[in-house]
């Protein structure tokens, strides 16, 4: 019985590597972004973090981030919600690489900063992680009159300039809580910005460059009905913006998205500017590429010259240079 069971549990079901396998026995082994890092005071950035239960029943967390530099600050400080990527399934805010952004991010933008961790796919299909960083965002939106369970936010957070951001299927999330607000608002919360790093969009017919990788279009196709088995495909609104109707309510006046020349999903990020503009929003909305860099570079190279340009590009914008 127990060779029988042994075997079972090393017969893969689904092989997603380099994200995870998962395996007949329902075991799934993520390959990347199961390192995580303690909260701490950073000495290079001089930011300290700390991490907050937001939904103890759903396993709904995240990480504050606040520059000490100047303790406590003289002013409010701008807010800055950010949903990791990971393709739904790996990495967390306690990652190494996101730990780090983050401090880089507040220190440099001096905001204070909100890693939500929010529970992921094949075990908490898709849209889970949606619903529980909608769910995250509400509860930053309950320290509004300086009642709510944080004391960081209550005393130092400007919840008239709130930005939200993310990375690959961390963008994607970001901007369906953008959706969200301009279509339910939260009261005392005013988005002033979001920006997508790389967004994770797709669609069932090809654009631009996307039609010369054809091998990669059938991964990024299994990976999103891997993540989001009920999904209609990929014009499904979640990851499709051009099917989305309600596009032209995202809650924000200012968008920036980046992407990368080497990219497949660049195209997707040059068509969102495209679908924003004539969707009937009335923001301003930039796209910025990174010539000669592949999907999520700044986080492989975080040290790299080019993840340094745009990290400062992020920075830019939330300071609204």
């Amino acid at each position: 019985m127990d060779s029988t069971s042994s075997t079972i549990d090393d017969e893969i079901a689904v092989d997603l590597t380099p994200v995870l396998k998962l395996y007949k026995s329902g075991r799934v082994q993520r390959l990347a972004g199961t390192e995580v890092l303690p909260p701490s005071l950073d000495p290079t950035t001089n930011v300290e973090s700390k991490d907050v239960i937001i939904s103890k029943e759903h396993d709904i967390s995240a990480r504050l981030f606040i520059p000490k530099t100047n303790y406590p600050p003289t002013q409010k400080l701008p807010l800055l919600v950010y949903i990791h990527g990971g393709a739904f399934c790996i990495e967390t805010p306690f990652s190494p690489n996101y730990h780090n952004y983050l401090n880089s991010v507040t220190s440099l933008a001096n905001v204070i900063g909100v890693s939500v961790h929010y529970r992921r796919a094949p075990e908490h299909p898709i849209p889970t992680a949606h619903e529980d960083s909608w769910l995250a965002l509400k509860w930053v939106a309950s320290h509004v009159g300086g009642n709510g369970s944080d004391e960081w936010l209550n005393q130092y957070a400007d919840f008239e300039k709130v930005f939200l951001g993310g990375d690959s299927a961390g963008a994607n999330i970001a901007h369906y809580l953008g959706i969200r607000v301009g279509k339910e608002k939260l009261d005392g919360v005013n988005l002033e910005g979001i920006f997508y790093v790389h967004p994770y969009f797709w669609g069932e017919d090809r654009i631009g460059s996307e039609s010369n990788q054809a091998e990669y279009v059938g991964k990024v196709h299994n990976l999103w009905r891997f993540a989001c088995p009920t999904t209609s495909g990929s014009d499904d609104p979640l990851i499709n913006p051009a099917k989305d109707p309600n596009l032209g309510s995202l809650g924000c006046k200012r968008v920036l998205v980046c992407v990368a020349e080497q990219d497949l999903l660049k195209d997707r990020g040059w068509y969102y500017k495209e679908l924003l503009e004539k969707n009937g929003w009335d923001g301003v909305v930039e796209v910025i590429e990174t010539e000669d860099e592949n999907h999520v570079f700044h986080m492989f190279k975080p040290t790299c010259e080019k993840a340094k340009i745009l990290l400062n590009q992020v920075v830019s914008f939330i300071k609204g240079a």
